[in-house]
């Protein structure tokens, strides 16, 4: 699915800036972190409460104007536009980065109209406030928010627990965008979104937001209930070192929530644990018919309601959820 990413996803990751700092339970093993500092001598030098960010090269920024310039091949080939993830070792909203790089960004997704970007942020409450204090071109008056929603930018929030969802679901649903999506990676609870959607559908409705005037959110949820004005939900285990298990209830839940209001679901992965089937004192392990088998002698962790994990890592893992991969994306 992915030509330079093996983010099942996305066409393309592409980085602005790099650096970044943790700010919820879902940063503890932050992978872009260890990342970070492999390559600078062991020390996550972008990391931190004021550490720099570091703007990636001229050179480097080019590579978008390349996608967009291949767009009639790839649609040939693909039957679809290009998506591009933006940011993946570093935030767009980060409070630390410089405005005057947002600018430049969101003037090279106005050069980009063939290609969707994705802008996923841990920091969903900084979009609408950033947005608006960014002017556009030589017009001082006309804001980035007043140009929102542009038809290529699709904006995510990070939620990785109920309390996350209640807080920052609501956020989401307030910002103007092409197609609002959440990324539950690492999944660490369940996860109600419905009770999530409530909270933002009553603000809505009643009006409290009334600058976001899109009618659309209170029509999707009486139609098909509140879940529905979300567009696209990826669901997925943690990997790497420290990673901590997904009961399977977790993600069978979303995927149940999702195809209910007929909002996208994607299982992106099991992570570094599987679930297994115990029968007594044994646990069975279901590996996928084409992928690797994991260690003979793996490590276990058992839930109190009896359902048990084995850490076998992220390829024998897999991404296969009730016997299927579940890849449904929005389209744009």
């Amino acid at each position: 699915m992915a030509e330079n990413t093996k983010i099942e996803w996305t066409d393309h990751t592409f980085n602005p800036w790099e650096g970044c700092q943790k700010v919820g339970p879902g940063c503890d093993n932050c992978y872009a972190e260890t990342r970070n500092a492999r390559f600078a001598g062991g020390q996550a030098v972008n990391w931190g409460p004021g550490a720099p960010r570091r703007m990636t090269s001229a050179g480097y920024w080019n590579k978008p104007l390349t996608w967009n310039a291949n767009h009639e091949a790839f649609f040939a080939e693909h039957g679809r536009r290009q998506r591009v993830f933006c940011a993946s070792l570093a935030d767009v909203f980060d409070n630390a980065v410089n405005p005057s790089w947002r600018i430049d960004l969101f003037g090279l997704i106005l050069k980009t109209p063939h290609l969707d970007w994705l802008l996923l942020t841990k920091r969903i409450g900084n979009v609408k406030p950033m947005l608006a204090d960014l002017a556009h071109g030589s017009d001082p008056d006309l804001s980035l928010l007043d140009m929102m929603p542009l038809p290529n930018v699709w904006i995510g929030a990070t939620v990785v627990n109920q309390e996350e969802a209640d807080r920052d679901i609501p956020k989401l649903l307030a910002v103007p965008a092409k197609v609002r999506f959440l990324s539950m990676e690492p999944l660490l609870a369940p996860v109600d979104l419905e009770h999530a959607c409530d909270l933002a559908e009553k603000e809505v409705c009643k009006g409290t937001w009334k600058e976001l005037a899109d009618p659309y959110i209170c029509a999707a949820s009486l139609r098909h209930g509140s879940v529905a004005m979300l567009d696209w939900v990826i669901v997925g285990g943690e990997s790497g070192p420290g990673a901590r298990p997904m009961h399977p209830d977790w993600a069978r839940s979303l995927r149940d929530q999702c195809e209910d209001a007929g909002t996208d679901f994607l299982f992106k992965q099991w992570g570094e644990w599987m679930p297994g089937e115990k029968d007594g004192d044994t646990v069975k392990l279901s590996f996928p018919a084409a992928g690797p088998h994991g260690p003979a002698n793996p490590e276990f962790y058992d839930w109190p309601d009896g359902v048990c994990a084995a850490r076998v890592g992220k390829k024998a893992a897999g991404r296969l959820l009730d016997g299927r991969t579940w890849d449904e994306i929005p389209q744009a």
